[in-house]
């Protein structure tokens, strides 16, 4: 299977049920993870949770090599309203191995400094000025290796609801990666995000999600890892996101960037990567669907 036409199609190792949240589930090898995305035909990674795939550059670089994958950025949760010091040293570590490797966009999430994402304290406003300063200061940073920086809200961080979303938008310049079901869990609708900012879009992860276990955990009924484990996240086409209006809007747009195939998948004990193949590959048949009835232009 060959990846859609006219757009730039990646995964990233969560698809697979690799994750940065210890105990999360079992953690499948990275021959097996990169050896499916290649035969899926997907064209790029998102880099994983830090170590998982090597840290030094050639060594990054030969292995993404061997499975003819480029590597489309990172995703980075750290705090940001706390040690601004440390957040900054953090990313910029992130920053120089992406781009010594091809990356493009480093995607920012503000961690609450609890491991996982059920619980999130709350942020007072001298929490969220700091906040918001760190991401700026990061976005700086990251420039200076050439690549662009992106807030990711998304669930059990200190920019998750809709409130907080658009506060940020208005608080600070960062552009979003436009999470079709993070934001979908935290109250925001995403087709009606991208229309009211276009033009803050420069990340897409693509997801699908359940949405009776996703108003589960936005009531605190559910956790999210719960959640997950029960199937929160679906193949494109299974669930309650509007990704036919998604994906239309931001052709229409002009949007340049990667669409990323991301579904947060925990396995089991016994779990080899063939559901999470097999997802993925459904939901990239999906996509590519979708894009085959995009007006041309």
């Amino acid at each position: 299977m060959t990846s859609p036409s006219r757009i730039r199609v990646a995964a990233a190792p969560i698809s697979w049920g690799v994750c940065e949240v210890p105990g999360w589930g079992t953690q499948l090898d990275v021959t097996t993870v990169l050896g499916q995305m290649a035969e899926l035909g997907l064209e790029a990674t998102e880099l994983g949770p830090p170590g998982y795939l090597p840290r030094d550059p050639a060594m990054l670089r030969a292995l993404l090599g061997e499975y003819a994958l480029g590597l489309v950025g990172g995703f980075l949760a750290v705090p940001l309203h706390t040690e601004p010091d440390r957040a900054r040293a953090v990313a910029e570590e992130s920053a120089v191995l992406l781009a010594a490797c091809g990356g493009e966009v480093l995607v920012l999430a503000a961690a609450t400094g609890l491991t996982g994402y059920d619980e999130r304290p709350a942020l007072d406003e001298r929490g969220w000025h700091t906040l918001v300063a760190t991401a700026e200061e990061i976005q700086v940073l990251a420039r200076r290796h050439g690549l662009h920086t992106v807030l990711h809200p998304h669930v059990g961080t200190h920019v998750e609801r809709e409130d907080e979303v658009e506060r940020f938008l208005a608080d600070s310049p960062l552009p979003l990666c436009l999470d079709t079901g993070h934001l979908l869990i935290g109250g925001t609708d995403p087709v009606a995000l991208a229309r009211r900012h276009p033009a803050r879009i420069a990340h897409l992860h693509l997801k699908d999600v359940r949405g009776d276990l996703a108003e589960r955990v936005s009531a605190g009924e559910l956790s999210y890892t719960a959640a997950v484990g029960q199937g929160l996240y679906v193949p494109l086409g299974d669930g309650d996101v509007d990704l036919a209006a998604m994906v239309g809007f931001v052709h229409a747009a002009g949007y340049p960037g990667w669409y990323v195939l991301e579904q947060d998948t925990a396995l089991g004990p016994h779990d080899t990567g063939d559901r999470p193949k097999r997802d993925t590959g459904r939901s990239l048949a999906y996509l590519k669907d979708l894009v085959s009835r995009l007006p041309a232009g």
